[in-house]
């Protein structure tokens, strides 16, 4: 090879030479890569059929100690409790599996998403991603507070009103979103917490679509007010809720994944009791809106269909809401008045 020219050229010649080099090592990492990537599928693919196999086979065998149950004789008891435990037990460890491997998206992913993998591979990443979900709560949950209070007390305009309401349109549709890729990486919300956000989010649109007249005016300042305290209330369960989640998880008593919701849960029994009145202040306000739209349907000057596609919406959220945390508290009441009773 010829020595370089000096001058300028010569250091070119000399710099592309050593990008040469680190190319030829890029691609030979990148070839390992592919190969790791093609080894990682395959092994994913292999544990995704076993667990299903398990799984499986485990409901079988589940089903049929249920129907003999009633007939094992009283010195087998012992052991077919423990068989139960362990079965159960088991199914609990292929969900924290399944949390690593990839899997179909549910309904509503895929008609949002498309079928795109959203499972996160590794636990810094799956927390990372908590952590941003509990921060964008966080954050959208002041700025709610702060424009519901402008539009309460200083502006009184349907621009801004629909303003506040296109911005509670997209902060629950991307809760529903964000909620369901966290579920699919191990999170545990499920049930009401999670279906009272595609209410919420139904129950803005229709805010939003509701024309400025007689009957907006007349629930106007009662929604922005109830705007204002629930998003209060959601602040102060996302503030007090992380510091209990963040002891619990150190204890090993909570799963890394679990969320902070809007509402009560067993786990918070400790405490975070003083929640509950602000919690069910809430709830009756939500009846109370429902209440108000429904007598506002009768009135003779209503025309507008809107008044009464909110009032069933708040009616659903009243009672999911009162009702579950109604049954959180119950059984909890329960569960210490029979361990007392043990003791």
């Amino acid at each position: 090879m010829h020595p370089p020219p000096p001058g300028p050229l010569g250091d070119c010649l000399r710099d592309w030479e050593e990008l040469q080099q680190d190319f030829h090592g890029i691609q030979e990492t990148h070839r390992l890569y592919r190969l790791k990537l093609e080894e990682l599928t395959k092994l994913q693919n292999t544990c995704t059929s076993s667990i299903t196999r398990q799984k499986k086979r485990l409901q079988e065998l589940a089903l049929v100690l249920k129907k003999c149950k009633p007939s094992i004789p009283s010195e087998a008891e012992e052991a077919a409790q423990e068989l139960e435990n362990q079965i159960k037990e088991r199914q609990g460890l292929f969900f924290d599996m399944e949390a690593y491997l990839p899997k179909k998206n549910g309904l509503y992913l895929s008609l949002v998403l498309g079928n795109v993998n959203v499972t996160l591979l590794s636990k810094q990443a799956k927390f990372a991603y908590k952590d941003e979900y509990e921060k964008f709560k966080l954050y959208l949950t002041i700025i709610l507070i702060l424009i519901s209070f402008t539009c309460r007390f200083l502006l009184n305009s349907r621009v801004t009103d629909a303003a506040f309401n296109f911005l509670l349109v997209w902060y629950y549709c991307t809760l529903t979103i964000r909620e369901s890729i966290l579920i699919n990486n191990g999170s545990r919300i499920k049930g009401w917490w999670v279906f009272h956000h595609y209410v919420s989010t139904f129950l803005s649109g229709v805010m939003l679509t509701w024309p400025d007249g007689l009957m907006y005016q007349k629930f106007r300042n009662q929604f922005l007010s109830f705007s204002m305290y629930q998003s209060f209330v959601q602040f102060l369960q996302y503030y007090y809720q992380s510091g209990c989640l963040y002891r619990l998880r150190a204890l090993g008593e909570r799963h890394t994944m679990d969320l902070t919701v809007e509402g009560f849960q067993s786990w918070m029994w400790r405490g975070l009791t003083f929640l509950l009145p602000f919690l069910f202040f809430g709830h009756f306000w939500q009846l109370f809106n429902a209440l108000t739209l429904f007598n506002l349907a009768r009135d003779p000057e209503c025309k507008e269909w809107q008044v009464l596609m909110c009032g069933f919406p708040f009616l659903l959220l009243f009672l999911g809401n009162f009702f579950t945390t109604l049954r959180v508290v119950h059984q909890k009441f329960h569960n210490q008045l029979h361990g007392s009773k043990k003791e």
